[in-house]
Order: C-alpha cells, then structure tokens, then sequence
C-alpha cells in the first residue's frame, strides 16, 4: 500500500529533476497569484486579467523575433505589451466614454492576433504553441528564478501598499475624497498582475497563465471571507492544482499546463459544490433551527 502510494504521489518527484523545477515553479507562482486574482475578483476585474493575459502575446513574439526562445527577451517584450495595453485601456476610458472593460477587451483582442501573426509568419508551428500553451516540464533555472523573484517583488510590493490597495480597491470614491493617488496604486496593482501574468506566461504559456490566477481565487470565494483568507486559501488551491496537474499529467501522458488548469476548474466545482460559504450544498440543504 505504501510502496503504492509512494509510487503514485512522490516518486516522479523524487525520480526526476524536471518535475521538481515545474512544482517548484507552480508553488511560485500560487503564491503570487493568489493575492492578485483575489484582488481582481474584488475589484470585479477578472475578465480584465484575462484579456492582460493575452496582451502580454506581441511582445513575447517580438521578443521571440529578435531573440529566439530567450527567456529574457521574451518575458521584457510580455511586460512593455502588457503594460502598454492596461495604460492604453486605462488613457481610453478616462478620455472618452467608453468603459475600461470594453478597451481593455479592444486592446487584448488585436495584441493576441498581432502576437499570433507574428509568430506564425516568423516561426513554425511548435514555436506558436509553445508561446501559447507553454511547456512547464521544460522550466530550467533560470526561468525558476524569474518566477521566484517576481513572486517575491509581488508579495514585497503588496505588504507596503496593502492597506491604501485595498482602500481604493472598496471604496476608490472615499480614497478620492481623502486626497490620495489613487491612481498610483491603480497603476501599481496593474505592474504587478502583468508581472505576475509574465512570470505565468513562462510557465503555461499566454492562454493558460491567466488560469492560474482566477481560478483558485474564484474557489476561495466559497471558502474564506476575510481578504487575508482569501488570499491564502487561493495560494493553497493553487499549489493543490499545481500538484496535482503534474501528478495527472505524468501517469496520464497529458500535456501538463492544461493538466494543471483542468486541476484548478476540477477544485473550482467542488468548492463550488461543497463549499461552507455559500455552496451549492450548503444552500440546499436545511440548516439546523435553534432549540429551546
């Protein structure tokens, strides 16, 4: 039973360097994106996450143009793409009527056919699904320490400015009335989701990153109240997902990115399922009536 149970659960991790990298990788990366796909669910931006999940694509393709599959070139050219879009949606909305919803979806949508034309017309077909789909097993040091360092600029960043980010995020017309740039710290949490989608974007590549940040978070709503909770039951969610991928993907033969994503949407329906805070099953079922 033992011998099996360690066969199943901990010997490709034991056995293989490459499976530790990508567990190590997606523990990173549960710890940086926990907090901000919470953020993006409370400040009622998670579709914005996904389409700055596509934005980073032109500039990870340029990147790839001019460097090849260069992790540096690639993951700077993601961060000025996605930076560039969320200032350009952001600049849209405050000059004219439309709202940054509607931009950031205009913006995301010409990135991701820029990015794939560029990538198709200059590469091959295997170069277009590895920028798209990522390779996780493949993540070596290098990639393992640019996910590091950006979780922890991500976990530094959001310990100084937690208290006026989540202000702003609550009630940004009271951070208004108080004087304070909320701008700013509207500007800094969008730096830190790109870098966080870059960090991703290594990893599962630009259509699975995205996956990583809302969907634990999305579980965590069933589970937590409190932002703080929130934010770490995501993380742990995350690293389940991340685990668990990996597991499936090894004894399956699967592809491990969407293994992983497809493990974070398998939690999201339990949570949503079995839930203590307003699941499904807590809702249909009858609560106990106090008793004299």
């Amino acid at each position: 039973m033992l011998d099996s149970l360690w066969a199943i659960f901990i010997a490709p991790f034991a056995e293989f360097a490459f499976m530790r990298r990508a567990l190590v990788a997606c523990i990173a990366l549960s710890l940086g994106c926990g907090p901000m796909g919470t953020l993006l669910i409370l400040r009622r931006m998670a579709l914005v996450g996904d389409a700055m999940s596509h934005a980073v694509l032109p500039g990870a393709a340029i990147g790839f143009l001019i460097s090849g599959l260069s992790l540096w070139a690639m993951g700077l050219g993601g961060f000025i793409a996605g930076l560039a879009v969320a200032l350009l949606a952001g600049l849209v909305a405050r000059v004219t009527s439309l709202r940054e919803d509607a931009s950031f979806a205009a913006f995301y949508l010409m990135s991701l056919a820029a990015g794939v034309m560029i990538v198709s017309t200059r590469g091959s077909n295997v170069d277009l699904i590895h920028v798209l789909f990522g390779t996780i097993l493949a993540v070596d040091s290098p990639s393992l320490l640019l996910v590091a360092g950006i979780t922890s600029v991500t976990l530094v960043t959001l310990a100084v400015i937690y208290r006026p980010l989540v202000i702003e995020c609550l009630d940004p017309g009271f951070f208004r009335a108080l004087g304070a740039p909320g701008a700013f710290y509207h500007l800094s949490f969008l730096v830190l989701v790109v870098l966080n989608l870059v960090a991703g974007f290594q990893a599962l590549g630009t259509l699975m990153a995205v996956g990583m940040m809302m969907l634990p978070a999305a579980s965590a709503r069933f589970w937590a109240q409190q932002l703080w909770s929130l934010s770490a039951v995501a993380a742990g969610i995350g690293m389940l997902s991340g685990y668990g991928g990996l597991i499936l993907s090894y004894h399956l033969d699967l592809p491990s990115g969407p293994a992983i994503i497809l493990t974070a949407g398998g939690l999201y329906l339990l949570s949503l399922l079995l839930g203590t805070r307003q699941g499904l099953l807590r809702r249909w079922l009858p609560e106990r009536h106090l008793t004299a």
